[in-house]
């Protein structure tokens, strides 16, 4: 019974004011989550514990999105309470990536002095791995990502927080919070080890699975640490280039072959760690474009490239669906679309293409209704909504298109 909006059609064309939990669904999810804990402990329940603050750290993220202010400060109060909660338990106190939800929860709060003071404490508890301990990488990976979102412009970066905390992970020696300055010579230092530490990683083979599964999320966070300290550093060309020869080395074939099945073996040919490489290498041109002029091409290049590759990516597919808004020619993005569903069976290229016309047409229609008051445009605009209903009609003759209630849904949606 919770789950009311399951069955309501508004939540589609209300864009970012989707409708928010339902009390009884929450009430549901609350106390399985309750029961739940009971059962486990040891890593399963910190692992738990994770998957209860991230849910309700995506509650707030939706109070943020609908920017309702009496409700995001219920939410935050209720967030924080679990939160305490969860790392006064014994097994959590030196959880890393608890202390980084928690952290996290206070910066979307607004609370940056706090949310600061959590990302510190939790920097000196966790010891001098450094660049090898993965969790201490993917802490100050997003602290110094959260900093360089506050900055103005990427003059003076230098001497900020975020090149501050990317230098002391350098370091592996004990952190100490940020005092103002960054030395030079620290600075130069870091990036010599960083230098290294990843091409170390780009040449040693993992032993096992499991392995292999760490080292791909651990190369992942040091590949972002290392372009972010150059970009703040050096440049955007510094940081780009990075990520450039890193893919280039994970797309490489790896020359041991394993001999039963064939496939490649190693950390080359570990296509997550390939993924989320391209992720962080598009999201870093999108921010560096709205902190100064800067091409579009070659987001647009890298996304087109990344998009052929993982057609199921949806962070891409709205990085893509966004930078194409600003063209006005629609034929490239069109083209593009057209090629990405003929060679793939998955339905999010179909959903955002239907996406885009539908931007598209609400825009022309805006257009042509401006200034008139009352009185619509006498000239509909009917080429769009004919492209629309055909994509529609496409989609759902796909075999994963039949069989997904909300492409259908959309469809009648469009249709009314």
């Amino acid at each position: 019974s919770g789950f009311n909006s399951i069955g309501h059609m508004d939540t589609m064309l209300r864009g970012r004011h989707h409708i928010g939990h339902y009390k009884e669904g929450e009430e549901f999810i609350q106390n399985v989550f309750h029961v739940l804990f009971l059962l486990f402990s040891g890593k399963e329940k910190s692992n738990l514990s994770m998957c209860w603050l991230q849910y309700e750290i995506s509650k707030v993220v939706q109070c943020l999105q609908a920017k309702k202010k009496k409700k995001l400060k219920a939410q935050g109060r209720k967030s924080k309470k679990l939160a305490k909660n969860l790392l006064k338990a014994p097994d959590n106190r030196n959880h890393l990536s608890l202390w980084k939800l928690y952290a996290y929860l206070e910066w979307l709060l607004g609370n940056i002095d706090d949310a600061r003071k959590v990302f510190d404490t939790a920097l000196c508890t966790a010891g001098t791995g450094g660049l090898k301990s993965p969790q201490l990488c993917s802490l100050s990976l997003l602290y110094a990502q959260l900093e360089v979102e506050l900055l103005e412009s990427t003059e003076g970066a230098v001497t900020s927080r975020a090149v501050h905390i990317l230098t002391k992970l350098a370091e592996s020696g004990p952190y100490v919070p940020y005092s103002g300055q960054v030395l030079s010579v620290n600075v130069l230092k870091a990036r010599k080890t960083y230098e290294h530490a990843l091409q170390d990683y780009l040449s040693k083979t993992p032993v096992s699975d499991q392995d292999q599964v760490s080292d791909a999320s651990q190369l992942v966070n040091l590949v972002g640490c290392y372009a972010l300290f150059q970009y703040l550093t050096v440049g955007i060309d510094a940081a780009v280039l990075i990520y450039v020869q890193t893919s280039q080395k994970l797309e490489a074939p790896c020359p041991q072959k394993c001999e039963n099945t064939g496939e490649n073996f190693g950390i080359h040919n570990f296509p997550t760690a390939l993924e989320a490489v391209t992720l962080l290498h598009t999201n870093l041109l999108r921010f560096h474009m709205k902190m100064s002029v800067y091409p579009l091409n070659p987001l647009r290049e890298a996304l087109t490239e990344a998009l052929k590759r993982y057609p199921s990516n949806q962070s891409l597919w709205r990085s893509y669906v966004h930078i194409q808004r600003k063209s006005h020619s629609a034929s490239k993005a069109r083209r593009f679309f057209d090629g990405v569903t003929r060679s793939t069976n998955c339905l999010e290229p179909w959903l955002f293409a239907i996406q885009a016309e539908q931007m598209r047409k609400k825009l022309t229609e805006n257009v042509q209704r401006a200034d008139v008051g009352e009185i619509h445009s006498t000239i509909p605009e009917t080429g769009l909504t004919n492209r629309i209903v055909a994509l529609f009609e496409h989609a759902v003759q796909s075999e994963n298109g039949t069989h997904c209630p909300l492409l259908w849904r959309m469809y009648l949606n469009f249709l009314v």
